[in-house]
């Protein structure tokens, strides 16, 4: 069955974002350098990562830097600038794609390290791409309800281990050209922390009201991106489709209630620039109002959203309209408008 599932809020505020990068610059000729072999043998020219994909560089962690001290750092970040104290917590979500081991769950450190108390719940939330825009509506939904009046959603992403073991894995196969781009998304990759702090409207005025949005599933594509730290795999053709008319599809259900085609700024989920520009055109965006980052940082999975937020903010003034996009594999995608 079609169709959009539809929330709205009417008491939930965001009351800040803020982002951590790493210091270490990977730049894609870096990266190529290092395939230059299997890029011989299969006759690709160099400066594929930035013709195909739009990607110049990506961060990367330094010795000494981790993508949970870095989340931690970003939710002290987002507390300060938001007035709320750690006590004052309660609820943390994680929405981290990386995880150095499957239990316990990522959030636990991170509730730790922030100092949060005994009575703030904490969790995972695992969504691929979409993880954050997710936590953000779970969050929102608790802050609504009455259970809690502080959340913090955080993220952090570390590409490292997936890029080593494909490049090694390129660089050491024999695989034909369908091989390479079958991993060449995981090349696109890059690392970064957020957070974001969510509180109640009638508390906080200066706020950014989340007002709602919708979601929508495509899982039968539930194949078509397939990744762990050994690797991503992806049928990138099939996925920018099945991708594509998933948004298109849940854009033209949602435009006679939500008339988001006249969006001040458009925060998408930074995947590439075929993405992007297929979904600008796709839904008769003005690029003008859709920012990108993924020049700089590549794809940073569910981070790449409130990084981009992030750097937008100080340019937004109250009363424009934001609207958050993205799509994850599975397929899934998520729309939410906020209003600055």
């Amino acid at each position: 069955m079609a169709g959009n599932a539809t929330t709205r809020f009417s008491n939930v505020s965001l009351l800040s974002v803020a982002s951590v990068l790493p210091s270490r610059v990977t730049t894609s000729d870096d990266i190529e350098d290092r395939l230059t072999d299997a890029l011989a043998r299969l006759r690709l020219k160099p400066g594929l990562l930035r013709r195909v994909a739009g990607v110049n560089e990506r961060r990367n962690w330094a010795p000494g830097e981790s993508s949970d001290e870095a989340t931690i750092t970003a939710g002290t970040k987002a507390l300060a600038e938001a007035g709320v104290a750690a006590g004052e917590v309660g609820l943390l979500i994680n929405t981290s794609v990386t995880r150095k081991h499957l239990e316990p769950s990522v959030a636990v450190r991170l509730h730790h390290g922030l100092g949060l108390p005994t009575s703030a719940i904490n969790f995972d939330v695992a969504n691929a791409c979409l993880g954050f825009v997710n936590g953000m509506s779970l969050a929102a939904g608790m802050i609504e309800s009455g259970q809690i009046r502080y959340a913090i959603v955080v993220n952090g992403e570390d590409a490292d281990e997936i890029q080593v073991n494909t490049i090694n894995r390129l660089v050491n196969s024999n695989a034909d050209r369908d091989g390479f781009m079958s991993e060449f998304a995981s090349l696109t990759l890059g690392s970064g922390s957020a957070a974001a702090v969510l509180g109640r409207t009638d508390e906080h005025p200066e706020g950014h009201r989340l007002l709602g949005g919708v979601t929508r599933a495509a899982t039968q594509f539930h194949e078509l991106c397939v990744g762990s730290v050994d690797g991503m795999f992806t049928d990138a053709k099939a996925l920018l489709k099945g991708g594509l008319n998933l948004v298109v599809s849940a854009w033209k259900e949602a435009a006679p209630e939500w008339k988001w085609s006249g969006m001040d700024r458009y925060i998408t989920h930074q995947v590439s620039s075929v993405h992007t520009t297929s979904i600008v055109k796709a839904a008769k965006l003005d690029p003008e109002r859709v920012p990108v980052t993924y020049d700089r940082y590549g794809n940073v999975g569910p981070a790449s959203i409130p990084i981009t937020l992030a750097e937008q903010q100080s340019s937004l003034k109250r009363g424009d309209r934001v609207l958050l996009m993205g799509v994850g594999s599975g397929l899934n995608t998520a729309m939410m408008e906020l209003a600055w």
